[in-house]
Formats: C-alpha cells, structure tokens, sequence
C-alpha cells in the first residue's frame, strides 16, 4: 500500500529535473516539426509560373511588369534565368481562396509566386527546358508570342512552331521520366500568350491559335519524315509514335488533342506595353486559376 502511495506522490510533486525537461521538450518539439517536417514536406515553397518562349516576344517586360505591378521596365534579351517572387494584384482571386469569405481577413493577403524567366534564343533554350524536367512546385506555363510575327510564311511562325513543338512533346512525354518530380506533374496548363495586340499587324488570339496548330502540323509531319528518311521505324514504329505529338496518325495537330496527355492550352491576347498602357488582365487571371 506504502508503494502504491509513494508512486501517487512522485506523480503529484515532480522533481525540478522533471519539470526542466519537460520545459525543454515543449518548445522543442514545434521548433523541430517546423523546420525540418513542415520543410521537407514543401508546404513552404512558393509555386512557380514558368514564362517561355522565343526571342523578342517579351518576355522579360512581362517579367518586370508583374514584378513591379505598374509599367515594364527597359530591357536587354536575357542569357540565363531569372526569378522573381511576385503576387496578384488587388482585387484577382486565387483559386484556391474563392471559397473563403469577404470578410475573412486572410484575403488582405496577396497571393505570391515566383515566375521564373528562361532565355529565348535557340542556343539558351535548354535552360527552359531544364525546369520542366526539373520542376520546383510548377502550377502553370506561359508561353509568350509576338502575335505581330506569325502570319503565314513569316520565319516567326515557323521559329516559334518548332519552339512550341517540343515544349508539349517533352510535356507529353513526362510520365516516361524517371524523374519522380515531373512524373508528379498530373495535370499542366499551358498559357500560350498573344502579346503585342497593339500592334497594327498583330494576328487576333483566335488565329494566333489556328496558325500555330497549322505550323505544328507541317512540324510534325515533316520529323515524321525525318525518322523515315533515316530508317529509324521501318521495322518497329515505337519510336516514331513516341515523337509524334498529339493523336498518332492524325493529319492535323489540334491543342485539344493535348488533353489526352493532361496538358491543357490556352490561346488569349494581350501586350505588355502599349500607347495606352498595359493589357494583361486575362494573364493575371489565368495565373490566378493555377494558384
């Protein structure tokens, strides 16, 4: 009974050596879990926007103009990669907070992401295409075009067709990566960007769209031919359906048939600079839906 007892009073009237360690492990235990779980998890990594697309389309204008939230800011064709942390501007939802309430106090807070610039000269392409093999919490991609340089026959068409080609092939062949990072990437919208609708000459989004699926076509037809040219696939087609992008054997590429692989493409206009000012509202609004 004596036992019993003595066991009943330590419980009750801890030692101070107790008390200390228990102390000590209270405000550690948070400390830890926010350090090295809640980080090793990702929950503290901003989404990224990746922005590509060929030379001269503006890219690093629309870069600065989302940094600043005003006007663009003078540039200088880019050689290596840049990002910048940015958020919406006031008054554009992310959708991930449409749901919450007017009042609640957590919609004072702006939605921040990094977008992440990649050079667009042939030669500098391969940094973009080293994001999207290597993705850092990618929500969405922007591909920017001069919609002043791709009517038919132009070699702006043909560039930026060829460009665009094999950014959705690789897209499109992500779930045969090794890497589980871009394997994880279910679902990938793709924003291709008609900048500089000022412009006299600039193609409506409509037929921007068209254009591209037009080009990508004779793209892809003609590296069709290109593997058959060299005999890779006269006896086994594997490798040429695996290079060929969108539904195989069909004798017009369409962005549509890009959902079948989850890649979900857009065509809308804008400019990022302009006698009036900046027209970029459906961008901001598109980048507000992957947030």
């Amino acid at each position: 009974m004596s036992t019993i007892s003595d066991w009943a009073h330590a419980l009750m009237s801890p030692s101070p050596f107790a008390l200390v360690i228990a102390v000590i492990l209270a405000l550690t235990i948070p400390i830890f879990l926010h350090s090295v779980v809640f980080k090793a998890s990702g929950l503290t990594q901003l989404p990224s926007i990746l922005l590509i697309g060929p030379s001269g389309s503006g890219k690093t204008s629309l870069l600065t103009l989302f940094e600043r939230g005003t006007n663009p800011a003078q540039t200088h064709t880019s050689q290596s990669p840049i990002s910048v942390e940015c958020h919406l501007p006031v008054g554009t939802t992310a959708n991930s907070d449409k749901y919450r309430s007017v009042n609640d106090p957590t919609n004072l807070i702006h939605k921040k992401f990094l977008l992440v610039d990649t050079p667009g000269h042939g030669k500098l392409r391969h940094h973009a295409l080293d994001n999207l093999t290597n993705p850092q919490n990618l929500k969405g991609i922007i591909f920017l075009v001069d919609a002043a340089t791709l009517s038919a026959g132009d070699e702006g068409l043909r560039s930026t067709a060829d460009y665009l080609h094999d950014v959705l092939l690789m897209l499109q062949k992500r779930m045969e990566s090794k890497n589980k990072a871009v394997k994880k990437l279910k679902e990938i919208p793709v924003l291709i960007a008609a900048n500089k609708m000022d412009l006299f000459t600039a193609l409506p989004a409509a037929l921007v769209k068209s254009s591209l699926e037009t080009e990508i076509s004779k793209v892809r037809a003609s590296r069709s031919k290109g593997l058959l040219y060299s005999g890779i696939g006269m006896e086994d087609d594997s490798e040429e359906k695996d290079d060929w992008l969108g539904e195989v054997g069909s004798k017009d590429f369409k962005f549509s048939q890009m959902e079948e692989f989850d890649v979900l493409v857009e065509v809308s206009g804008g400019n990022v600079s302009g006698g009036d000012g900046p027209v970029v509202e459906k961008w901001w609004k598109w980048i507000a839906g992957r947030l």
